[in-house]
């Protein structure tokens, strides 16, 4: 494996309370990252005395700490750090990570091998090493993704920049990576998560999961549809047994274009799909249960709810009947693949 390592790379880490948790991050960093980055930027988002005196204790050479006056939200703190910077590449992470091992020489070797992959995610725990291996490799051993996810990425600092970073009009949080990974995305870059970076999450330190999350996640959610109206798209694709080796390029294109823009595509075949192309695309077996959970999904939240059926050809028959049922009461878009097309 190649040992490529950028000219530069800094570390950025957004803080706002959660004093043991960041302590435990910037330690995790020092201890397993020291040797491959260069500076440590940490963006204290006017957090507490506890925090600012924890922030104001570290003796770490690398690290250059700022106290922001006001409180401002995750993407502007990020994109305040990242200002600071003139690395080649920088690291963001949460200050709820845990950095378990030095992932770098994989996130760079990845981001070496291909010039069109702007930004690249470590994985959470073993949340897709347990079943990367159904995912399709690109150059580099990353996964593709069409989802840009906020909570630990490298990125290229100049195409951050250039794209505005992350928009302010999402205020203290979510959903503002969501909306970069569109932008970069619609300027033909490629994202990726590397199976074997590993990292530790603890979701939602800062924020937790009371009512303010939910507030914050619900308006953020609202904006992002507003302006990504096809991220909205949920579609059922029925099938008999083939592969994506198997499809015609219009429809693998099709499919593709689903999950390039924002939406999520459901697969069912009569045996697992062996290789699903990126992370947006998901398999289940044909199965009654797996089908009425699909047909009933998002009942409380519209964006979750199927949008489309596509039929191909020796889909089995009692499945078109039943959902044959469940388009006409939904209203839904069905398109049928004809067996001429493969």
């Amino acid at each position: 494996m190649s040992t490529f390592m950028a000219p530069a790379i800094d570390v950025v880490i957004p803080v706002y309370n959660a004093p043991e948790l960041s302590k435990r991050c910037i330690d995790s960093v020092v201890m397993h990252l020291g040797s491959s980055i260069r500076m440590i930027y940490i963006q204290d988002d006017a957090s507490g005395s506890e925090t600012r005196a924890m922030l104001e204790g570290l003796l770490y050479p690398q690290v250059n700490v700022y106290h922001a006056p006001n409180n401002q939200g995750y993407g502007r703190s990020v994109n305040d750090a990242i200002a600071r910077s003139d690395a080649d590449w920088v690291l963001v992470l949460n200050s709820d990570i845990e950095v378990l091992g030095n992932f770098l020489p994989l996130l760079c070797t990845a981001m070496a091998a291909d010039p069109k992959l702007v930004v690249i995610n470590p994985t959470e725990g073993d949340m897709l090493n347990a079943k990367a291996n159904r995912y399709l490799c690109q150059s580099g051993g990353y996964v593709t993704t069409y989802r840009f996810r906020g909570y630990a990425f490298l990125i290229r600092r100049t195409v951050f920049q250039a794209m505005g970073g992350f928009d302010p009009q999402f205020g203290r949080g979510y959903y503002e990576d969501t909306d970069l990974g569109r932008r970069l995305t619609n300027q033909g870059w490629r994202m990726g998560v590397h199976p074997d970076a590993i990292i530790r999450h603890e979701t939602g330190a800062s924020f937790g999961r009371g009512k303010a999350y939910q507030e914050l996640v619900k308006r953020n959610r609202a904006l992002y549809l507003s302006r990504y109206p096809l991220a909205r798209q949920n579609v059922l694709v029925v099938s008999g047994a083939c592969t994506l080796d198997d499809l015609p390029l219009k429809l693998v294109n099709s499919l593709e274009q689903v999950m390039r823009q924002g939406g999520r595509l459901h697969w069912l075949t009569p045996t697992r799909l062996p290789v699903l192309s990126c992370l947006q695309m998901r398999n289940s077996e044909i199965d009654l249960r797996v089908l009425l959970e699909l047909m009933l999904r998002g009942w409380s939240r519209e964006d979750k709810r199927l949008t489309e059926v596509w039929l191909l050809p020796a889909a089995p028959a009692w499945v078109r009947a039943l959902l044959k049922l469940f388009v006409l009461m939904r209203r839904l878009e069905v398109r049928a693949w004809e067996a001429t097309s493969f």
